[in-house]
């Protein structure tokens, strides 16, 4: 008894602190969470004292027939029933069986429908849907159109948009249900978008300045400089179509309608080569590298993917005077350098093509010097066997 009491305490608590109930009106859009799923129906909580009911059925993927959610999993539907005609409120999600009448209800609430494409006709395809056949004008098959032929035989959610003559002129458009479910997932992308953000997404095209990223309604730029640390000519050296990216959020331009401008960073996940370049390639190092810019004060040469030098004009050439770097190098030439100045701080590198040949030189110096003192020296012992002047005049005068 005591255990009863307890807990009618707390469900009268639990009760005083709900909001008041809101009635929910036949054609509303409502959200809520499943709360069970049974064989045939699923229960959804979609208010403060309100349990809805949804047919399994329009919980499934349409392909494969695998239900899409689950207990917890929050969901948007269309309220067909507000509970006056069979006592429970009914949500439905997409209509697929009924005539025409069901196709009057759905273009009603704005209700999906499943149809199969049946044929591709002069304007448009042939739909078949809730034993109707339907028209779905070529502009309206797809947001971005892919093969026309491709869409022949599938399975596909529709809006319905007209409905005359009794059923007899049925026109669907699948265009208007994706961007209106791209519109939504849009604002719930928002909501999640900030500067700093680290999110995921899908590469939609290359462009020359960049790729686009779909981040989930929404598309985010990858502008060229920002892919990588690595020099890139074009997107396509790093990036394909269709490929799953994570990037940060450097800039948010939201707008109105959703159509704000995301910029996004992969070069701002990546290591920065400057951490550890004293440790890589201390003052002495010598490196091969590739000139990518030519000034009028020395020749810039990327030793590594996100680090240039500056080879100075004066450091070019050894004991050449150089009025300008393209009397030495070209743009894209593979030059051997040596690192003579490094501040990580400032990201600066001094390089230096004169360093290998003046080491060139003096070993090339030494050689001659050690090869003259041999000589030397082998001339200093062949006169020692031979003795003195006056050794070899005495021997000149013996006689024979």
């Amino acid at each position: 008894m005591a255990d009863e009491e307890d807990f009618a305490a707390l469900l009268a608590a639990s009760e005083a602190g709900r909001p008041p109930h809101v009635r929910i009106r036949e054609g509303e859009v409502v959200r809520g969470r499943i709360v069970a799923i049974g064989p045939e129906t699923a229960f959804v909580a979609v208010g403060a004292k309100a349990e809805a009911v949804i047919d399994v059925a329009d919980l499934r993927d349409p392909a494969s027939g695998a239900v899409t959610v689950a207990v917890g999993d929050e969901i948007e539907a269309t309220v067909t029933d507000d509970g006056r005609r069979s006592g429970s409120v009914v949500l439905r999600r997409t209509l697929g069986r009924g005539g025409a009448a069901e196709l009057e209800r759905a273009a009603a609430h704005g209700l999906a429908v499943e149809g199969v494409v049946t044929g591709q006709n002069k304007g448009g395809y042939d739909v078949q849907v809730a034993g109707v056949r339907a028209f779905c004008p070529g502009s309206q098959i797809d947001v971005r159109r892919g093969d026309p032929a491709s869409y022949v035989g599938q399975r596909l959610r529709f809006r319905v948009t007209r409905v005359d003559a009794g059923g007899r002129n049925v026109v669907v458009s699948r265009r208007a249900l994706l961007e209106a479910e791209q519109a939504a997932e849009a604002a719930r992308t928002w909501e999640r978008l900030h500067v700093g953000a680290v999110v995921r997404g899908r590469v939609t095209s290359l462009r020359d300045f960049g790729a686009f990223v779909d981040l989930g309604g929404v598309e985010g730029l990858i502008h060229l400089s920002e892919l990588g640390y690595a020099r890139a000519a074009h997107p396509s050296e790093v990036l394909a179509v269709g490929q799953e990216v994570e990037a940060q959020v450097v800039r948010l331009e939201p707008a109105e309608g959703g159509r704000g401008r995301v910029s996004l960073s992969l070069r701002a996940l990546a290591p920065d080569p400057w951490a550890t370049a004293a440790e890589r390639i201390p003052v002495g190092t010598s490196v091969r590298g590739t000139v990518r810019r030519l000034e009028s004060f020395g020749a810039f040469v990327e030793i590594a993917p996100g680090l240039d030098g500056l080879v100075h004009v004066s450091k070019l050439a050894l004991d050449k005077r150089v009025a300008h770097p393209r009397q030495v190098v070209a743009v894209g030439d593979t030059v051997e350098v040596t690192v003579v100045a490094i501040d990580p701080e400032k990201r600066r590198l001094g390089l230096s093509m004169v360093e290998a040949a003046r080491r060139a030189r003096d070993v090339a110096e030494e050689t001659e010097r050690q090869e003259t003192a041999a000589t030397v020296g082998r001339l200093a012992e062949g006169a020692r066997s031979l003795g003195t002047l006056g050794d070899l005049l005495a021997r000149s005068r013996k006689p024979r």
